[in-house]
């Protein structure tokens, strides 16, 4: 008779672990216990409606939000100094918290995403484990990925978690969008913020139970919400924020970027997470086409594609027909936009979709744009700042700058440079 393998076995045997490689592995019983799984700042509003969604699971889960200069410095003591800045930011983040005092470090737990991708965010959960293990040994590190990189009984990716999150990625892309395009024009102050912490809670609220699977009337809602807050008229430059995942999103890791622009009166356009998703589902498509390369899951990701983009220009379509705010772009066009001066075979990184979203951005009004370029991301690096010219060149008023973010680089030359850039705003 075979022996059963408990679900700390189970978790090692998938993660590659063995018993000569210890590793404190996330189980049932800790689920239980009331274990804090804490997770890393990059979406504010996303990962808030993520929190709500495992917490219907009977998980507790808690987003991170230290910022001081202590996260750069625990990260760079934890990391090896040619690692990126968003692996040393992650880390930095979950050493500072441990050593916080905050928090019982025999009760938690840390969670870290994995696209399965060739760039090295795929191997920031190996970074982490080797930084907590030598100081904290007890503490878990889990792995969310879609991809089967790691399976863990104990916390399971189910179809309907998943069905879940895109919606919470759907609805969160929503609510950034319009914030982004109400609180430059806010009359009264903080009406937007109010507004957004209202319906945080509202959706958390609709994704506790099946409201969530009707989004037109929950987006008409919103967008009816935001349109009601009194605006001004004054006329402000849109600056398109691209580059980097982490660095394009994270307050910590762009220094508050997205609210430094709307201080120096400008309205921030980023792209939704929904098309970072889309274009990780696209690889898999455009490695078909490409090298003739067809697995198991090509079949899944060209119907999950599929599907993404129907909800994508669902919403699309609602923001459209009500008028008031300037909806997102549809991926296909962004596809095409790339077409024009890249290959969508280049794909580390966020590879030709910040070629593509640089372009659309320009072609619709917003000729203003900082790219994100973090230390380490060679990728991200060749492709921005190789193609900026091209843009600049199909676009001559287009108002390119590149910004870098790394350990050494004083937030202060950050946003002079910003404000450079901005001298020269086009309208």
């Amino acid at each position: 008779m075979s022996k059963k393998l408990s679900d700390e076995e189970i978790a090692r045997k998938n993660m590659g672990g063995s018993d000569r490689v210890k590793r404190t592995v996330f189980t049932k019983e800790m689920k239980e216990q009331g274990y804090t799984i804490l997770i890393p700042d990059m979406l504010p509003i996303h990962f808030n409606l993520l929190i709500k969604i495992y917490e219907k699971y009977g998980y507790k889960m808690e987003l991170l939000t230290n910022r001081s200069r202590n996260v750069i410095d625990e990260g760079l003591k934890n990391t090896h100094n040619d690692a990126c800045y968003p692996a040393l930011l992650v880390i930095g983040q979950f050493m500072d918290a441990l050593k916080s005092g905050k928090y019982d470090v025999n009760k938690v737990a840390l969670l870290m995403s994995q696209t399965g991708g060739g760039c090295r965010a795929s191997n920031y959960i190996h970074l982490i484990r080797k930084a907590v293990s030598s100081q904290f040994p007890q503490v878990p590190v889990i792995s969310l990925n879609f991809s089967g990189l790691e399976r863990n009984p104990a916390f399971p990716m189910t179809p309907g978690m998943a069905l879940r999150f895109i919606y919470a990625v759907m609805y969160g892309d929503m609510l950034m969008l319009l914030y982004n395009q109400c609180k430059p024009y806010e009359v009264n102050e903080n009406e937007t913020d109010r507004l957004l912490a209202r319906w945080e809670h509202r959706l958390g609220k609709l994704l506790d139970k099946n409201d969530y699977l009707l989004p037109k009337p929950i987006y008409k809602a919103m967008l009816k919400d935001f349109a009601a807050i009194p605006k001004n008229k004054v006329r402000k430059p849109r600056v398109g924020i691209v580059g980097e995942i982490y660095v394009k999103y994270s307050p910590l890791a762009n220094n508050d970027l997205n609210n430094f622009l709307i201080s120096e009166g400008c309205e921030p356009n980023v792209p939704g997470l929904m098309d970072f998703v889309l274009y990780c589902c696209s690889d898999l498509l455009n490695d078909k086409d490409l090298y003739d390369k067809v697995t198991s899951s090509t079949r899944i990701y060209q119907i999950g594609y599929k599907v993404l983009l129907h909800f994508q220009r669902e919403q699309i379509k609602v923001i459209t027909d009500h008028g008031v705010f300037q909806p997102p772009h549809d991926f296909e066009h962004l596809r095409r936009c790339a077409d024009k001066y890249i290959n969508q075979g280049v794909k580390m990184g966020e590879g030709w979709l910040i070629t593509a979203e640089m372009a659309a951005l320009a072609e619709t009004g917003t000729k203003n744009i900082i790219c994100t370029q973090p230390f380490g991301c060679l990728p991200n690096h060749i492709v921005a700042k190789g193609m900026s010219r091209v843009i600049k060149q199909a676009y001559p008023d287009a108002n390119i700058v590149a910004i870098d973010y790394d350990p050494g680089a004083t937030k202060v030359n950050q946003e002079n440079r910003i404000k450079l850039m901005l001298a020269n705003a086009v309208f």
